[in-house]
């Protein structure tokens, strides 16, 4: 078994430099860390380039006899502890990453979706891979990202989504408002949240919607605004009159799904 011992190393210089948003666009890859995202990105079928994994990691019991042989099935490059804690993210390293490739091969939006998620540049990574993690949890497979949004590859947002990003096609648009302008055709409305409206998220049906979520600062872009058809509100009963951005998401769509329930 070779084995990785320097920094040096090429593919070491490479896999440290994945942590650059420009780099990852350039590669078209991202790392992911962890036993549980591993096991979730080969379950997924996600595409992997290849699994890093500490040199004695087979000694591990964290990672079951399963894990491992499904592990062996893909290219694996093994590397010495003090490479592995070079390369991770965490304070405690699993003893284990892999390099996904990005698919960027299917930018078509699903139009049989009830609901489509669109976020208006969202910046703190922490919200964007609590809301990806969200949408997952609704059962919706894409979310629209603005140009302007987080980095939905960025490490904190993969780590934070927990597996979602396997399951919700990420669409990266260069035009938020052109990309909204094109689902109008498709019969659906655009829904911003507003305090300026006496409509709550139960006054409406969650029926060819676009949710647009906006910036935690700013809220919804005012070009935004002006081109929605509804505007909601969350009611509170407290002094608060905002909520963090994928609180406010997460209570949206969970409206949706009691909905949907309902019938």
């Amino acid at each position: 078994m070779q084995k990785i011992t320097s920094k040096d190393n090429e593919f070491i210089k490479h896999i440290k430099k994945l942590k650059d948003k420009k780099y990852r666009d350039m590669a078209n890859e991202y790392l992911i860390e962890g036993i549980k995202l591993v096991e979730e990105a080969i379950q997924e079928k996600a595409p992997i380039k290849q699994i890093i994994l500490c040199d004695d990691c087979e000694k591990n019991a964290a990672i079951s006899k399963d894990l491992m042989y499904a592990i062996a099935k893909h290219e694996c490059v093994y590397v010495t502890e003090n490479i592995l804690k070079y390369l991770s993210e965490v304070q405690s390293p699993q003893g284990i990453l892999a390099v996904i490739e990005k698919n960027n091969n299917d930018m078509q939006i699903d139009y049989t979706q009830d609901v489509i998620v669109a976020l208006d540049d969202v910046q703190d990574p922490g919200n964007l891979g609590t809301i990806l993690r969200t949408v997952d949890s609704v059962g919706l497979t894409q979310i629209l990202l603005s140009k302007g949004t987080a980095d939905a590859f960025n490490p904190k947002v993969v780590r934070s989504t927990m597996g979602a990003i396997f399951r919700v096609k990420i669409i990266e648009c260069e035009d938020l408002k052109q990309t909204l302008k094109e689902i109008k055709k498709h019969k659906f409305k655009i829904v911003v949240s507003s305090l300026q409206t006496e409509n709550t998220i139960y006054d409406i049906k969650y029926q060819k919607k676009v949710i647009v979520i906006g910036n935690e600062a700013n809220g919804v872009e005012p070009t935004i605004m002006q081109m929605s058809d509804e505007a909601i509100k969350i009611p509170m009963l407290g002094k608060t009159e905002s909520l963090n951005a994928s609180v406010a998401t997460g209570i949206i769509l969970y409206e949706y799904v009691r909905q949907k329930l309902k019938g």
